[in-house]
């Protein structure tokens, strides 16, 4: 009966939710000497921050190099080196972007930002692997890993000086010819659907993803892809059908189900997006924490307040540091289950 009366609330909450996903960036923001709270108490100053997640790192396992970029317009890059903990935070100072990350100097993924009116939550999933400088710009898992092909080695230098001078025409140029040599190129093909996506060329950034799952059907950062996409056309039930199929491929992967969560939560189907919120949870409880706190939040809006402490006091068991500890603590208090 719990349960049906939680998800009830969710139904209610639905055009909360994105805009509480935005919240408690403080957490994120700290390691680069950002406040967002102090600085901005009403979200005026756009902010964009989250965790890049390292898949299959072992515990005694030298953390990689890890850095993070921000290239908006016709500003310079900024730069973050990243530590265990995965957390990263910009200010953004012009409309949109792009967000870039390196493992041990090569690019693995990028991702085009909204236009960013407050503070938005951006995470990643990055698998752990042998990287190697001479393969195609976008690999670092061995399990994506795909033999040079001679004929278009010279292309990828090409591609990858393109890129280090920010020639964007003259990159999605090369990349055309590369997959025109070899069609099965499924990395070369995710990179030009990654810069349409970044220029917000919605139905070529489609139709490139599908070219490199036509070559790479299990290719999980396609799939991740379109899904944000069909999110941010608003194409829910599209971007729920793409998630599944994604969750059949890597049913380990938290950044899908939490994304899967949204979509579900944005199409007024608040059971199921309750339950792939909580999986994402499951998969990653220290990772994708924070959802108890976006949970705790719709619930407080809903006037539940037990079901909130709740979800505080599942959030302090795996975060005990966070710095508005006794602040839960107290309303866990003054609202027992």
């Amino acid at each position: 009966m719990k349960f049906f009366f939680k998800c009830a609330v969710f139904v209610l909450l639905l055009s909360a939710f994105t805009v509480q996903i935005k919240a408690q960036a403080d957490e994120f923001c700290a390691e680069s000497g950002n406040s967002p709270t102090m600085d901005s108490p009403f979200s005026r100053i756009p902010y964009v921050f989250g965790r890049i997640s390292i898949k299959g790192l072992l515990s005694n396992e030298k953390f990689p190099n890890v850095t993070i970029f921000l290239s908006g317009g016709q500003e310079r890059a900024e730069r973050l080196s990243i530590s265990r903990t995965g957390n990263y935070c910009f200010r953004v100072k012009s409309t949109g972007g792009t967000l870039i990350i390196e493992v041990n100097g090569m690019e693995v993924t990028r991702r085009a930002l909204p236009a960013i009116n407050g503070q938005f939550r951006e995470d990643f999933e990055i698998q752990a692997g042998e990287t190697n400088k001479t393969a195609p710009p976008g690999v670092i898992s061995v399990k994506y890993s795909r033999p040079p092909n001679p004929a278009t080695v010279e292309l990828y230098k090409k591609a990858f000086e393109a890129e280090a001078t920010g020639g964007q025409k003259e990159l999605i140029e090369t990349l055309k010819q590369i997959v025109a040599i070899d069609a099965e190129d499924f990395v070369a093909w995710a990179k030009l659907g990654s810069i349409y996506q970044e220029k917000r060329s919605y139905k070529e950034a489609i139709a490139a993803f599908t070219k490199s799952l036509e070559g790479r059907i299990d290719y999980i950062p396609a799939w991740i892809n379109v899904g944000m996409i069909r999110i941010a056309e608003k194409q829910y039930e599209a971007a729920i059908a793409v998630l599944l199929q994604a969750a059949e491929f890597d049913p380990t992967s938290a950044r899908i189900y939490q994304l899967l969560g949204e979509a579900y939560l944005q199409s007024r189907q608040g059971t199921l997006g309750a339950e792939a919120l909580n999986k994402a949870i499951e998969l990653d409880p220290v990772g994708m924490a924070e959802i108890h706190l976006q949970l705790a939040h719709l619930y407080q809006l809903a006037g539940v307040n037990k079901l909130a402490a709740a979800e505080y006091k599942h959030f302090l068991s795996k975060v005990p540091a966070h710095p508005d500890k006794k602040k839960f603590e107290a309303f866990i208090k003054k609202n027992p289950e």
